[in-house]
């Protein structure tokens, strides 16, 4: 009989009971329990965690676990809390996500591009006033990051018509689109870019990438959109920026802090749109059914799919 499969999150019962509940459906064979339900002796047998958000302590109990499957695609927190001699990590790669994604940052580019801040503020002030249109042929979307979420963005993108550029770390190719690399293309990136759509994981190197000096950098009236992580904004360089009217807009998914602390000036902010994290919600079925082919094929194989590169973070 196959050792027991333990959830280890920090959610709701609720919200813990569902997941175990679609993730038994695609997987039923195995026996997976909360880590609450556990016995002694099944803590030590369990092999796998299927985990979102887990306290570091409830893994530590698992004594004979040999790898962890995360139900999230970033996993900053994961990597931070276990450390480097975590066990191998797999983190979810769900092309449902990825269109998610890409359809949000569509909607939210196309809400910049038609200027609806502009006429939400003249809305609120009574006034009547029609804004010149800007063609999407016209403006140019950068995108900062170029992974699965970033390609499948660049992609919907280019087929609404806008011109892309992207930035990455390493050189890649995109159809269609501009890529760029390194300091000096990230330079480049910035310059040129009419919306900045930041899609980077969090990590040593990205956290507060978007500081004043690449503020600074950006063209007059350019506007941001972060569907990445809070951190990799500079949130008082960026609050800065937006004063000075040196930036236009900004339209915030994920912050340091979540739920945002209802003191933070982003709320009452003009030029801030603030979003509670919904850009791309992981979907129960699709995840679950990944999740679920992975396990499978480990139980059959004993191959893990591609694991998270600790160092790097991602």
């Amino acid at each position: 009989m196959a050792s027991p499969i333990a959830f280890v999150s920090r959610t709701t019962e609720a919200n813990e009971a569902e997941w175990i509940k679609t993730l038994s459906t695609a997987l039923p064979h195995e026996t997976i329990l909360s880590i609450k339900m556990l016995t002694g002796e099944q803590k030590s047998q369990v092999e796998v965690a299927i985990v979102a958000n887990p306290d570091p302590a409830d893994i530590a109990q698992l004594t004979g676990l040999k790898w962890i499957h995360s139900l999230w695609a970033g996993v900053e927190r994961l990597v931070a809390e276990l450390g480097a001699a975590s066990l191998p990590i797999v983190r979810l790669t769900d092309p449902e996500l990825s269109r998610v994604m890409a359809e949000a940052v569509l909607a939210w580019t196309y809400y910049l591009q038609r200027d609806m801040p502009a006429y939400r503020q003249n809305q609120l002030n009574s006034v009547w006033q029609e804004l010149e249109y800007r063609h999407p042929k016209d403006v140019t979307i950068g995108i900062l990051g170029l992974g699965t979420l970033g390609a499948a963005a660049a992609a919907r993108l280019r087929q609404a018509g806008f011109n892309i550029a992207g930035w990455s770390r390493s050189s890649k190719t995109l159809h269609g689109v501009e890529t760029l690399c390194g300091d000096e293309g990230l330079t480049t990136l910035l310059k040129k870019s009419d919306i900045l759509v930041c899609l980077v994981p969090l990590t040593a190197d990205t956290r507060g990438l978007l500081n004043r000096d690449c503020l600074g950098i950006m063209k007059k009236n350019a506007a941001i959109i972060n569907f990445a992580r809070g951190a990799v904004i500079v949130a008082d360089d960026l609050l800065a920026a937006l004063d000075t009217g040196h930036l236009s807009h900004a339209v915030l998914d994920v912050f340091e802090e979540e739920p945002l602390s209802a003191q933070s000036p982003f709320w009452s902010h003009p030029k801030v749109t603030v979003l509670p994290h919904i850009s791309a919600p992981t979907n129960r079925q699709t995840s679950a059914s990944i999740v679920a082919a992975n396990i499978e094929n480990w139980r059959s194989t004993g191959e893990l799919p591609a694991t998270v590169d600790m160092t790097r973070g991602y």
